[in-house]
């Protein structure tokens, strides 16, 4: 009685009942057994102990193996050198890819970080400059001293010639008075 099986390179044939193994079947599994300690070893001391790039070029190294496994010589140390050698084919490809890319940079570091928007808080100034320049000149000049100047409410009486209660009072009406200056501005 005959079955049907398949060679290596695709082409269907017709076999005995004892169909032959596949050669790739049992290949994987050995060199997965045999050299995967070996090859992580060797692979991670090329991707500067890069452990997902050693995974990604270990994982490749078997699957071009796998591909190769009609031509592969299936004595262990020509095995181990051409597994190696692949290995580290494939890492130089991937440093060659790296130098050719733009370097990535971590958000997360404040100067390589975006700078802010700064036109809405140069829009903000302008709008606060242009409410100051309505208020009249008395409340603009305790603003001036104390909001602007830094000084405290007693300095502030000392540069203007004025009582301290006198720029306590005025503060508080100049700052209503902005207040409904702004929010006229914010409804508009």
């Amino acid at each position: 009685m005959e079955a049907l099986g398949r060679e290596s390179r695709g082409h269907v044939r017709y076999a005995s009942s004892a169909v032959a193994p596949d050669p790739a079947d049992d290949l994987v599994p050995l060199l997965y057994k045999d050299f995967r300690a070996t090859l992580f070893s060797q692979v991670l001391a090329l991707t500067n102990h890069d452990r997902q790039w050693t995974e990604d070029v270990v994982q490749e190294t078997m699957i071009r193996a796998w591909q190769h496994s009609d031509t592969l010589e299936r004595e262990p140390g020509m095995l181990r050198g051409w597994l190696l050698t692949v290995a580290r084919r494939i890492v130089i490809d991937g440093w060659r890819n790296r130098r050719v890319r733009p370097q990535e940079v971590a958000l997360e570091i404040p100067e390589n970080a975006e700078s802010a928007d700064r036109a809405d808080s140069s829009l903000a100034a302008l709008t606060i400059t242009r409410a100051l320049g309505e208020l009249d000149a008395k409340y603009q000049s305790v603003i001036l001293e104390t909001y602007l100047a830094g000084n405290t409410v007693r300095r502030a009486a000392e540069i203007l010639g004025i009582p301290e209660g006198t720029v306590k009072s005025r503060l508080y009406t100049a700052m209503r008075q902005l207040r409904k200056a702004l929010g006229e501005v914010a409804v508009r």
